[in-house]
């Protein structure tokens, strides 16, 4: 199995030696991000709201490089440093994931990079992929295919 490292201009730079995403066997494994503006790197100034907004939209950039999007989410991870902001975090969250949300954690943390309020990441799992497709399906299309 190979992977590929997924890199946009269009989200923030990695602020270390990691990669925005690596996708592997059909899955996207998407590094956390912070609110952090991807043409500045700075971080946008704001409550836990304004930040969790600039969290996603980051990661929908990256989603969106490796050929993915919301509906292909199946798991992600929030790292808040107050859980009294759950509620904000919440609301933001809703608004990306109208319905079908993926599985979720929510995780109070000491600190974040930056400063940061917020941090997100997420797996995905490519289009086809989650539209049904499986390798053993794959083969007896192809076996029946030859046969004809």
């Amino acid at each position: 199995m190979s992977k590929r490292v997924i890199l946009t201009t269009k989200a923030p730079k990695p602020i270390g030696p990691y990669s925005q995403a690596v996708e592997a066997g059909g899955i996207l494994f998407c590094s956390g991000q912070i609110p952090l503006d991807p043409v500045s790197g700075e971080m946008v100034a704001g409550d836990a709201l304004v930040q969790t907004r600039q969290v996603l939209l980051n990661l929908g950039e990256v989603l969106k490089a490796a050929g993915c999007g919301w509906p292909d989410v199946l798991k992600a991870t929030v790292y808040v440093t107050d859980l009294a902001d759950f509620p904000k975090v919440n609301a933001v969250f809703g608004e990306f994931f109208p319905t079908h949300p993926p599985a979720r954690a929510v995780v109070q943390v000491s600190a974040l990079p930056k400063g940061a309020q917020v941090e997100i990441d997420c797996w995905a799992m490519k289009g086809k992929a989650s539209a049904g497709r499986s390798p053993s399906r794959d083969r007896a299309k192809k076996s029946s295919r030859k046969s004809k």
